[in-house]
């Protein structure tokens, strides 16, 4: 491309034009970027059935989604053992005491050092304290993880006691009440029904997965009348994502945001479609909710200042609007990581005794500060030693059971992401500029990732940045495949050199579902035998 083609591309962009209302009726791109209306027949040969009225209204990702997220985010919830998801026992705590006002970090006694926690009833925490033994306490195969089954009944058919003790959470203290808010609800239902321990969890997990659906759902809905929806429906159905969803954390919550800021910055960005109200509201109040979620995606939600104003509806004046709330979101951070500040005192409770004490935040960043080039090389080491897991982990590393879902969850997965990223839509609208901020917000954000877990969790001197986890990087994987997308040409077609849609749709589903399967039979096979 010349750079006269270069600059009229990036012009052209920059706008986004008045579409009819023939324009803007669901369609399915072909293999030249035309766009043609979709037609489902019945048998009968007359109009189109219900199943194709369906998919047109509301997008067969969206669709799809809402299906197998509802079955299997219901089974994690329901075969997954009380506080065995990841951290679930202090995220659990974190949340009781979101819903019952606690919003901010509360010190609390701890002979050991700084502490973080609150109140939680005494009758859960006993099914904590067993649940913690149960899962550290695993028999050698082929013997099920689980010791007693029975036992989860008789200490979940419990009542809710009104004593309480203080439950140490050092770790989630540090989180804003936000991520928190679905579980908290689900907690107050189950107090206002009167439910014993264990419907109270599951009613707490139920409530996050409903978060999930909702949220994700209405960012696939807004990718509906693109191909991309299928790279954006791959990525939400990944196995660790649609488990935490069954369980009692704030990923939940933070991947959903995630999830749904990256579709509307493919819709609006990489697309150059116009938002609609409910779209730019929805993106704005993100832009507020995610840094205060998780600080390492902070930088995620900042990415709506390189969204044309005018793709998001406002003009004039309200050019700054977008602006003002990105500015917003940076101070809400930043005011919201001062209060968390202290708890990083007390991380170092979460390591093995010997090393309780030689997690110093503060030494760290001097280390960073003073002398990268000794960082750079932890760093390298951490790539060289870790990075097979995280990988792994990225598809599927199931709670405090640490079972990792089967290779064929994972090549079904590939094969989704190989096909879904093959049919995607064409990110013309972007600007190379704007591309590379994105690009380079990404590469930031994975930083961020490895510096904090080297500040919060890794005691100095430590030979790696412990604590990485592959889960972390799956609220990025949709955005940078957006870049990925606007810089490579290629894409899948068929005999006639156009890009399929049907069928394309049909193998991820199906790859979907396999890899599903696999993930829970696996994690049902080992747990309960």
């Amino acid at each position: 491309m010349t750079a006269s083609a270069e600059r009229a591309t990036a012009e052209d962009s920059e706008s986004t034009p008045v579409r009819t209302p023939a324009e803007t009726a669901p369609v399915s791109a072909n293999g030249n970027g035309a766009a043609k209306s979709v037609s489902v027949k019945t048998s009968d040969g007359s109009s189109t059935g219900f199943a194709g009225r369906a998919v047109t209204r509301f997008g067969g990702a969206t669709i799809a989604f809402t299906v197998l997220v509802a079955i299997f985010g219901g089974l994690f919830t329901y075969l997954t053992p009380a506080f065995w998801g990841h951290d679930e026992i202090t995220q659990f705590g974190r949340a009781y005491q979101v819903a019952h006002g606690g919003l901010l970090p509360q010190r609390i006694h701890d002979d050991r050092g700084v502490a973080y926690g609150g109140d939680v009833p005494k009758s859960i925490t006993a099914l904590m304290g067993y649940a913690l033994r149960d899962y550290t306490t695993n028999p050698e195969e082929p013997g099920s993880m689980v010791e007693d089954p029975g036992a989860y009944d008789r200490l979940g058919g419990a009542a809710v006691s009104e004593a309480t003790e203080p439950v140490w959470f050092t770790n989630t203290a540090a989180y804003s009440p936000v991520p928190y808010i679905p579980a908290a609800v689900g907690i107050r239902l189950a107090e206002a029904f009167g439910l014993d321990v264990g419907a109270t969890i599951a009613l707490t997990r139920l409530a996050g997965l409903v978060a999930y659906l909702t949220v994700v759902g209405f960012g696939l809905y807004a990718l509906r009348k693109h191909r991309v929806q299928w790279l954006a429906f791959t990525v939400a159905v990944l196995p660790i994502a649609v488990f935490q969803a069954g369980t009692v954390t704030a990923d939940t919550m933070t991947n959903a945001l995630a999830i749904m800021v990256s579709a509307l910055l493919v819709k609006a960005l990489f697309l150059g479609d116009r938002l609609g109200r409910v779209e730019t509201g929805a993106l704005l109040a993100a832009t507020i909710l995610l840094p205060v979620s998780k600080p390492t995606y902070v930088l995620l939600a900042m990415l709506v200042v390189l969204v044309p104003a005018d793709r998001l509806g406002f003009s004039g004046w309200k050019r700054g609007i977008p602006s003002a709330f990105a500015a917003l979101g940076g101070l809400v951070f930043a005011v919201w990581m001062k209060i968390a500040a202290p708890t990083g005192d007390g991380m170092g409770l979460m390591r093995p005794e010997h090393q309780w004490h030689s997690v110093k935040p503060g030494e760290q960043l001097r280390g960073i500060l003073t002398d990268p080039g000794h960082f750079i090389n932890v760093f390298g080491e951490s790539i060289a030693l870790r990075d097979e897991r995280w990988f792994s982990q990225f598809f599927g590393e199931l709670g405090f059971s640490y079972i990792d879902v089967p290779a064929l969850t994972m090549l079904a997965c590939l094969f989704a992401f190989a096909v879904s990223i093959g049919v995607a839509d064409r990110m013309t609208a972007a600007t190379f500029r704007r591309t590379l901020l994105v690009a380079l917000t990404v590469a930031a954000s994975v930083a961020m990732i490895y510096v904090t877990l080297y500040m919060s969790f890794t005691p100095v001197g430590y030979y790696i940045i412990d604590g990485v986890q592959g889960r972390y990087f799956v609220p990025l994987a949709i955005i940078a495949f957006a870049v990925l997308l606007r810089w490579m040409p290629l894409r899948l077609t068929n005999v006639a050199g156009r890009t399929p849609t049907v069928g394309p749709a049909v193998t991820v589903v199906v790859a979907t579902v396999i890899a599903l399967i696999g993930a829970v039979w696996k994690y049902y096979d080992i747990v309960w035998g």
